[in-house]
C-alpha cells in the first residue's frame, strides 16, 4: 500500500508530519506550481539535519528508502512509491535521513502556495 504524508510547519514553528488519504493527495495534485520537475540521486547512507523544504512540493521516492523525523520525534519511513508533500518552507524543519545503501531516488513536483494540509 502507497503511504502518502505531509511536513508542515504548524503554529508553534515546529514541523509536524500527518498521513494524507489517495483522495486528499487527488485533490493536492491539481495544484502544480511553477518550476522545474527534479530527478534527484542522493547516495545513502546519508543525513540531513533540521532544514526546511525549499519549496512547496510533493515527491515520489522511485528507489531507495529514506526516514523523515520531526522534532517530537515522529518518524516515517518512505519507500518506492510513497510520496512526501512537503509543505514546511518557514519554521524549525526536518531531518532526512538516507537509509540502507545504495541510490535513492525520487522525483519532486512543484505546487502552487498552499497550505494543502491541514487547514485552517
Amino acid at each position: 500500500m502507497v503511504q502518502i504524508v505531509t511536513v508542515y510547519p504548524a503554529a508553534d514553528g515546529e514541523s509536524r508530519l500527518i498521513d494524507v488519504s489517495t483522495d486528499q493527495f487527488a485533490e493536492i495534485v491539481k495544484h502544480i506550481g511553477e518550476g522545474a520537475t527534479r530527478l534527484n540521486q542522493n547516495q545513502s547512507p546519508s543525513m540531513d539535519d533540521y532544514h526546511n523544504a525549499s519549496r512547496i512540493q510533493y515527491v515520489v521516492h522511485l528507489e531507495g528508502i529514506s526516514e523523515i523525523e520531526v522534532a517530537d520525534g515522529t518518524v516515517k519511513r518512505l519507500g518506492p512509491g510513497d510520496i512526501l508533500i512537503a509543505q514546511d518552507t518557514t519554521g524549525h524543519g526536518h531531518i532526512t535521513r538516507g537509509i540502507g545503501q545504495g541510490s535513492r531516488i525520487s522525483m519532486n513536483v512543484p505546487l502552487e502556495d498552499g497550505p494543502w494540509l491541514p487547514k485552517g
